[in-house]
This record gives C-alpha cells, sequence and structure tokens, in this order.
C-alpha cells in the first residue's frame, strides 16, 4: 500500500479548500450550480429549467407517500460533502433520515439512503458519468438518474470494489412510465415531464 507523503495530502487539502472557498462565494453571483468532483469543479452553466424542477417535485411527493414518516425525500441545500475524498455535490433529491439532517454543516454522503439526478441538457456527462464514478466511492448506496431528455433512467446500487475504486455493481434500466424502485420503495415514473427537442416540440408521451 502507498501512503501519500504528509505534504503531499496538506497540499491537497489545501486545493480542496481553495475549490470549497471558491464555490461559496459564487454561490448567489454566478448562475448556475457549481459542484467539486475528482477531477476539479465542475459548472453547470444552466440554472434549472421548470421541467427538471418538476421532476424533482414529484419524485420527492410520490417517495414521501412511500417511505415512512422518518424518512424524507429533501431537496435543496445543504451539500454532500466527502472532504476527505475532496468530492462536494449536490443532489437534486436526497433520500434520508429526518434525523440525519440535523447538522451544521454538509451533509455526510454515508447517511444518504439514496440520490436522485435529473440529468441536465446543458451537461449530462455530470449525471451519467462523472457521479456514477463519485456516488460510490462517497458511500452512496443507491444512485437513480432520470434523463427528461430522453425519457430514460437508471437505478444504480450494489456498490463493489474494482480496480479503480469503488464501483456499482447493479443497473437496472427503465422508461418512463414504468415503476421502478429506489432502495426499499416502489414509485411511478409515469406523467415525469420530458424537456422539448431540440426543434422546440414536445416529445410524444
Amino acid at each position: 500500500m502507498t501512503i501519500a507523503p504528509d505534504d503531499s495530502r496538506q497540499g491537497a487539502s489545501h486545493r480542496y479548500r481553495a475549490m470549497r472557498d471558491f464555490v461559496q462565494s459564487t454561490d448567489d453571483t454566478v448562475p448556475g450550480k457549481f459542484e467539486i468532483t475528482k477531477e476539479g469543479i465542475v459548472h453547470d452553466m444552466m440554472s434549472p429549467i421548470g421541467r427538471h424542477e418538476l421532476t424533482a417535485l414529484r419524485l420527492r411527493k410520490r417517495l414521501e407517500k412511500a417511505m415512512p414518516e422518518e424518512i424524507v425525500a429533501h431537496t435543496g441545500e445543504p451539500d454532500v460533502e466527502d472532504a476527505p475524498e475532496a468530492i462536494m455535490r449536490r443532489p437534486d433529491v436526497m433520500v434520508i433520515a429526518e434525523e440525519d439532517m440535523d447538522t451544521e454543516g454538509s451533509i455526510d454522503p454515508r447517511a444518504l439512503i439514496a440520490a436522485i439526478e435529473i440529468v441536465s441538457r446543458s451537461n449530462p456527462d455530470n449525471d451519467w458519468v462523472g457521479k456514477v464514478r463519485d456516488y460510490p466511492l462517497m458511500g452512496i448506496p443507491v444512485y437513480a438518474i432520470f434523463d427528461p431528455r430522453t425519457g430514460t433512467g437508471a437505478v444504480l446500487s450494489d456498490i463493489h470494489s474494482t480496480p479503480e475504486g469503488p464501483r456499482y455493481a447493479t443497473r437496472k434500466d427503465f422508461v418512463y412510465g414504468e415503476d421502478i424502485t429506489i432502495a426499499d420503495w416502489t414509485i411511478s415514473t409515469d406523467g415525469l415531464p420530458r424537456y422539448k427537442d431540440e426543434s422546440g416540440e414536445d416529445p410524444r408521451p
């Protein structure tokens, strides 16, 4: 096993703190959403649009109807942060016990039951590639992706070790209209909104 020298670890920690300070300083002044990954800062330049937010709202309501009262599907802040791994993410919806949100700072990713992302039109690789890599590394047991561009998605689970690091072993793809299971709860994906296509037309149901 290779252990980085103390000065190397301290340098990495310093870089992460600098990125974290930058993200916090721009939150209210620059449009879009900033996150920190192993590769640096990711900026989704587009603010979430109505159908993105409507998807998050409908998923939250459906999950909370199925889940026990002490479990919530939370949208919004605070961040989910794994400082030792130098990763800070902001899930669109986090499934978590309400008591685990009683914290002064960021949410511990290992407290999450599941993370849910609605794919951004402007930066889909952030959800389909970056977070597929980062969320198992952070210890988030279930990751559900909803893609309003295509009306499809996937639920990833069962973290296991690989030569590239922790990865999800199980992936269940779905199309809008099907029932899906996120952690212990099954919900419908019927009626979730789709983004307009490049011509500006609404996609067929």
